[in-house]
C-alpha cells in the first residue's frame, strides 16, 4: 500500500523542512507549499490524503486556502497550525471546516497523534462510501431487471414511497422479487444506515413466532434462559420486513396492530413495553381481503400496513423483461460454474417467453443454472433445454373465443378457466395445475387470489371449486 501523501503548507521554509522530515520518518509521503497559491496549484495537481497549513501567509491565508479546498476538494481534510495566542483563529478555522488544530511551536508526538487520527477518520468514512455505493449498486430501483411498464410503474410508486414512514403491503406471487423490493426501499429511504431486517412468518413454528418476533425475558418460559432481543427490536430505527404476513396466527395480529399504532412492543413475560421506532414493509402471496372475509386476518391490520400497496406483477405479465433477466442470470450463472465460454443463442429465447413460469422469477433462475450445468457442448443447443421449454404449446385460438363487443374482465376469464380445469378433472388439483402448465401451489394461489372458497370432493384427497361468476368463454 503507498504512504498517504500529506502536503505542509507554510511560509517558514525551516517549518517546511522540520515537519516534512518528521512526518517523512513517520512513513508518510510529503509535498510542501510556502503559500496558499502554490498549495492551490499542488491540490489542482494531485489531491492529498491531508492538508497541514499554517493560517497566517502572505497572498492567500490558510483560511481562503480552506475555503477553497472545502468548496472543491471537500473528501481532503485539513488541520490548521496556528501561534498559541491566536487559538480563537483555531477555533473559527473548525467552524469553517478544518478537521482539528495544532499549535505553534509544533509538539511532534502530538503531530503524530493528530495527523493518524485524522488519515484514520477519513479513511473509515471512504470505507462507508465506498459501501454505500456497493448498495446502491446492489439494491438500488434501477437494477431490478426489467423495463416493462407493470414493472415500471411499481417502481415508481415504490422509490415515492420510500423517502416516507408509510407502511407498504407488497402483494406478489413466491418467486417474483419481494423481498429484492423490500430492499430497494429500504436502501432508498431515510433510514438507510440503519438496520433491514427480514421475518418470515410462514417459516417459523407458531409456538415461537411471537418470541422471533417481540423478543423474551428470562424465565418467561421452558428453555428460555436468559434475555433476547426479538426481530422488531433489531429492526429499531431501520426497516422491519415481513414477509408473507398473511401467515401471522390471529393473536400476533393483535399484537402487531398495537405495535404500529402506539410504536410499543411487549416482550414475552415483560411486565412493561418498550418504545421502538420501526418502518413495517410487509408482503404477501395471499388475498388478505379474501382472507378478512373468512375471518382469518384482520381488517384493521390490513388497513393498518396496505397505507401504500404495491402489486408486483408475476412473470408471465412482462414477457418483454425475460430475455434482459435470461441475459442476466445466464451470466451470472456461467460464471459461477466456471464455464464462462459458454453460449446461449438468442434463437432460443423466445422458448423463455413462451413459458408462463408459475414459479416467476425464482424458477427462471433455477432453470438457467440447470442448463448451464447440464449442457454438454460450449453452446446451449435446443436439446439442452428441459422438456416443458421444447414443448410446443396450444395455440390460443383453439379455445374457441368468443370476444363480446363491449369487452371483457380478463380476471373472470381466467377465474372460469381454473374451475373448468378443475371440473375436468373432478376437482383433482393436481391434474388441473398441469393441464394448465402452472404448479398446484400456483393453482391454490389463483384460487385465493379471486376469493373462491373451496369443499371438500367425495372420495378425494384434493379440492374442487364452488362455480364462480360466468366468464366470457364459449
Amino acid at each position: 500500500m503507498n504512504p498517504a501523501h500529506i502536503l505542509v503548507v507554510d511560509d517558514d521554509e525551516n517549518l517546511r523542512w522540520v515537519l516534512q522530515t518528521q512526518l517523512e520518518d513517520m512513513g508518510y509521503a510529503v509535498s510542501t507549499a510556502e503559500d496558499g497559491h502554490q498549495a492551490v496549484a499542488a491540490i489542482e495537481k494531485e489531491p492529498p490524503a491531508l492538508v497541514l497549513t499554517d493560517l497566517r501567509m502572505p497572498g492567500l491565508s490558510g483560511m481562503e486556502l480552506l475555503d477553497k479546498i472545502r468548496s472543491e476538494y471537500s473528501e481532503v481534510p485539513v488541520v490548521i497550525m496556528t501561534a498559541f495566542g491566536t487559538i480563537q483563529s483555531a477555533v473559527l478555522a473548525m467552524r469553517a471546516g478544518a478537521y482539528d488544530y495544532l499549535t505553534k511551536p509544533i509538539d511532534y508526538e502530538e503531530l503524530g497523534l493528530v495527523v493518524s487520527r485524522v488519515l484514520e477518520h477519513f479513511r473509515l468514512v471512504e470505507e462507508v462510501r465506498s459501501l454505500r455505493a456497493s448498495l446502491d449498486r446492489k439494491y438500488g430501483f434501477e437494477n431490478i431487471i426489467g423495463r416493462s411498464e407493470a414493472l415500471l410503474s411499481v417502481l415508481d410508486t415504490a422509490a415515492r414511497a420510500a423517502q416516507s414512514k408509510s407502511t407498504i403491503l407488497i402483494h406478489a406471487e413466491t418467486g417474483t422479487g419481494k423481498e429484492l423490493l423490500a430492499r430497494a426501499i429500504h436502501f432508498n429511504s431515510r433510514r438507510r444506515d440503519r438496520p433491514f431486517v427480514t421475518i418470515n412468518c410462514g417459516a417459523i413454528p407458531r409456538e415461537l413466532l411471537e418470541s422471533e418476533l417481540f423478543g423474551h425475558v428470562k424465565g418467561s418460559f421452558t428453555g428460555a434462559v436468559g434475555h433476547k432481543a426479538g426481530k422488531v427490536e433489531m429492526a429499531d430505527r431501520g426497516t422491519l420486513f415481513l414477509d408473507e404476513i398473511g401467515e401471522m396466527p390471529g393473536e400476533l395480529q393483535v399484537k402487531l396492530l398495537r405495535l404500529i399504532q402506539q410504536g410499543e412492543l411487549e416482550k414475552v413475560g415483560a411486565t412493561s413495553p418498550v418504545k421502538v421506532d420501526v418502518r413495517f414493509v410487509a408482503a404477501t402471496h395471499r388475498n388478505l381481503r379474501a382472507m378478512i372475509e373468512d375471518g382469518t386476518f384482520r381488517e384493521d391490520l390490513y388497513y393498518r400496513l396496505a397505507v401504500i400497496p404495491l402489486e408486483l406483477p408475476p412473470l408471465r405479465d412482462r414477457a418483454e423483461d425475460i430475455p434482459e433477466l435470461v441475459e442476466h442470470f445466464f451470466l451470472k450463472i456461467r460464471e459461477k460454474q466456471g464455464r464462462p465460454d459458454l453460449v446461449l443463442p438468442p434463437a432460443l429465447l423466445p422458448r423463455f417467453q413462451d413459458y408462463r413460469w408459475p414459479g416467476n422469477i425464482r424458477e427462471l433462475e433455477n432453470v438457467i443454472e440447470r442448463i448451464v450445468v447440464l449442457a454438454r457442448g460450449d453452446e446451449i443447443a435446443f436439446g439442452d433445454l428441459p422438456d416443458f421449454l421444447r414443448r410446443e404449446r396450444p395455440a390460443v385460438d383453439m379455445l374457441q373465443l368468443e370476444l363480446p363487443p363491449r369487452g371483457l374482465s380478463l380476471e373472470s376469464v381466467e377465474k372460469e378457466l381454473l374451475v373448468r380445469a378443475i371440473e375436468k378433472f373432478n376437482g383433482n388439483q393436481t391434474h388441473a395445475a398441469k393441464y394448465l402448465d402452472i404448479s398446484r401451489k400456483a393453482l391454490i394461489c389463483r384460487m385465493e387470489k379471486y376469493g373462491i372458497r373451496r369443499k371438500a370432493v367425495e372420495g378425494q384427497d384434493e379440492e374442487e371449486l364452488d362455480r364462480p361468476e360466468s366468464a366470457h368463454l364459449s
